[in-house]
C-alpha cells in the first residue's frame, strides 16, 4: 500500500473483519491466542491493528468489524501521534433496510451474488463449517427447509 500511495498510506481504512480475523504476523498471532486462551484477550485484533498501521497521517479508520471485549497491543501510539481518526459502529440496519430492499426490488442490485453455498437446513452444520473455516470458497449459505 505504501508503494501504491507514494509512501503515505491510504487516506482511508476500513477494518470489516473485527474479531472474525484470523490472519497476521505470526509472532502477535501466537501472543493473541495465548492470551485468549487465559481469557484475558476475546478479540482478534489483527486487521484493526493492520488498519492503523496502515492508514496515513492525518488518515481515516473505519472499523464496522465486531468486536466484543478486550484487545491487547492496540496501536494507540499510531493513532494519536499520528493523528488518525477512528470511526466504529455496527450497521445501521433498521435506516438502510427499506432502502436497500427497494433497490432489491426495483432491480437495481442483486445480493445473490454473494451466496456461494446452497444447502438443506439438515446440513447447517456443515455449511457453518464451510463458512467459518472459509472451505471451498465460501462465502455465504442459505439453507433452504
Amino acid at each position: 500500500m505504501l508503494e501504491l500511495t507514494g509512501g503515505r498510506g491510504p487516506d482511508k481504512c476500513i477494518d470489516a473483519v473485527g474479531l472474525e480475523a484470523t490472519h497476521g504476523a505470526s509472532h502477535v498471532h501466537l501472543y493473541d491466542r495465548a492470551k485468549q486462551a487465559v481469557r484475558s484477550e476475546t478479540d482478534r485484533p489483527h486487521a484493526l491493528r493492520q488498519a492503523i498501521l496502515s492508514c496515513r497521517s492525518g488518515g481515516v479508520v473505519s472499523v464496522i468489524g465486531v468486536y466484543g471485549g478486550l484487545i491487547d497491543k492496540f496501536p494507540a501510539g499510531a493513532w494519536m501521534n499520528r493523528s488518525l481518526t477512528l470511526r466504529t459502529g455496527q450497521c445501521h440496519v433498521q435506516k438502510y433496510m427499506k432502502p436497500l430492499l427497494g433497490l432489491i426490488e426495483e432491480g437495481r442490485i442483486d445480493p445473490t451474488r454473494v451466496i456461494t453455498h446452497r444447502l438443506p437446513l439438515t446440513e447447517a452444520p456443515t455449511g457453518y463449517d464451510l463458512f467459518k473455516n472459509k472451505k471451498d470458497h465460501c462465502e455465504k449459505v442459505v439453507l433452504t427447509p
